[in-house]
């Protein structure tokens, strides 16, 4: 019996095949189900061994300090007061609460239509991810307004991801966007249910300034320094990638975007007073991704007590703190060129798109939401949607040459049903918008520039504790569509030395 019908009494031979396919599926479960991806894997888009590389450079903000969720209700709570204290918008607004599993990184916001959507790595719009305000715009209505679901080129987001030059679509990369994107909903879904009408360009500017402000006015700095132990997280496992790393000999440098005394509040926190000691070269205020690309700016070293100096700067010392400068006179001043270093960060296009393309160095991305996935992944329930999933396009495939008018209902009833499960698929990772890393079966826009910039990525920096420093990552050789998939199914080897059965007996046990 196949989903309550008597198959066996049935002669169309597409049932025949339903029924070889379905016992398929049922013994490939317990395989895959034994096969679980350990989450404290470290995954390779390239080839490249540890062994290789001399000097390890780091993000600050999710690369070596991890933010809990409270950052997020914060940054959202503070530019939502902004907008109606200093930008006149409804005092309705503070009906809204951050909503911390609306959105996911990597959407696109089309600035002019005030459209959150999902994009696929061929530009093509996830149809049932188009959201305005927080309502999902119907697929008739988001075909009709982009004469199909795929979007040119030319009103794409620019190489950052911003909306600039005529790119009406903004790209959200960075972890500290989701409350930006969650704010732009609430407030065109504030707008459109008191029918006031409104400019969405506007809109976007103000939520993108006031997001801002959170930052550059020091307002965001200042409450994590002032309550370090409710906002950071993670702390042990930074230090104890560290001090492995110092204790093999490797060189090591920070360059972040933020201030000298938040880094130094967390740093302390996280490692302990003696953080510069672990590093050669510490630049703070670097303003990436222009740090990688503006030659014009000059180092400028400031003082523990932060005090800007006007000395030129003809080393960079250690244990000293420097502010703005560039990668030029960086590579010039330290001569770290090329493939000995790797450079560790979780924004893939200010942290690592011009540091593979221009300069060679090698790139790890820092992916959090990766444990969240692999965690879904791992579940009966979606190894079995998964499996039958598979097996009904295969189906498809196969059996869409019978144009009988029994075979072809058969076919519309699979048909139906796949897409049934593809969106049950999409909504164990998140209702609204999926998985980070697919659409229905694509690559996401964000998996494409994730797999073109970065060497390696994984969860946290805590997954180097799992390997030594002579470990080659190898991708995984996939068959090309046009290639016959003769190679046995590889799966990531992860930790050798964490075996995922011991990983699932340690996790049930807590």
């Amino acid at each position: 019996v196949y989903r309550g019908q008597d198959i066996y009494g049935c002669l169309q031979p597409v049932c025949c095949q339903c029924l070889l396919e379905h016992r398929l599926c049922i013994n490939l479960i317990p395989v895959i189900s034994n096969n679980f991806v350990n989450p404290d894997t470290i995954f390779a888009n390239n080839q490249m061994s540890l062994q290789d590389i001399e000097i390890y450079g780091f993000d600050y903000d999710y690369t070596l300090a991890f933010y809990s969720s409270h950052l997020h209700t914060l940054i959202f709570n503070i530019a939502r007061d902004i907008l109606i204290d200093e930008h006149r918008y409804p005092e309705g607004l503070k009906e809204y609460d951050y909503m911390p599993n609306f959105v996911i990184r990597g959407l696109h916001y089309d600035v002019q239509k005030a459209l959150l959507m999902k994009i696929d790595a061929f530009h093509y719009i996830q149809l049932g991810t188009v959201y305005r305000g927080l309502n999902p715009v119907p697929e008739k209505e988001v075909i009709a307004m982009y004469e199909g679901s795929h979007v040119p080129l030319e009103i794409m987001s620019d190489f950052y991801g911003k909306s600039s030059h005529g790119h009406t679509m903004k790209q959200f990369m960075d972890i500290f966007s989701l409350p930006e994107m969650t704010l732009l909903s609430c407030v065109n879904d504030y707008f459109m249910k008191h029918n006031i009408d409104y400019e969405p360009v506007h809109l976007y500017k103000d939520v993108k300034e006031a997001i801002g402000d959170v930052h550059v006015r020091g307002i965001m700095y200042r409450a994590v320094e002032a309550d370090i132990e409710k906002y950071i997280c993670y702390g042990e496992q930074t230090h104890a990638v560290l001090q492995k790393l110092s204790k093999n000999g490797k060189k090591m440098f920070l360059i972040t975007n933020s201030p000298f005394d938040f880094v130094d509040r967390g740093m302390n926190y996280i490692v302990g007073k003696d953080w510069r000691d672990l590093f050669d070269v510490v630049i703070v205020q670097a303003d990436k991704p222009g740090f990688f690309n503006d030659r014009r700016k000059p180092f400028r070293r400031v003082t523990d007590k932060g005090v800007l100096l006007w000395d030129r700067i003809h080393h960079l010392e250690k244990g000293q703190i420097y502010k703005q400068g560039n990668l030029y006179e960086f590579l010039r001043l330290t001569g770290w060129r090329g493939s000995k270093v790797l450079y560790f960060g979780d924004h893939i296009y200010s942290d690592l798109a011009d540091l593979t393309l221009k300069h060679g160095w090698r790139t790890g991305a820092i992916i959090p939401e990766l444990r969240k996935e692999i965690k879904i992944m791992n579940t009966e329930e979606y190894v079995h949607t998964m499996t039958w999933l598979q097996a009904l396009t295969g189906l498809l495939e196969q059996m869409q040459v019978h144009r009988d008018p029994a075979s072809q209902t058969v076919i519309q009833q699979w048909i139906n049903e796949r897409e049934e499960m593809r969106l049950q698929t999409k909504d164990i990772f998140n209702a609204q918008f999926g998985s980070l890393f697919r659409t229905y079966h694509n690559p996401t826009y964000f998996s494409r520039r994730l797999s073109r910039f970065a060497d390696i990525y994984m969860p946290s920096l805590s997954c180097l504790l799992n390997y030594d420093l002579q470990h080659t990552f190898y991708p995984r050789r996939t068959p090309l569509q046009h290639e016959s998939p003769i190679w046995p199914e590889q799966t990531s080897t992860g930790a050798m030395n964490i075996p995922f059965q011991s990983y699932r007996t340690t996790t049930r046990s807590k």
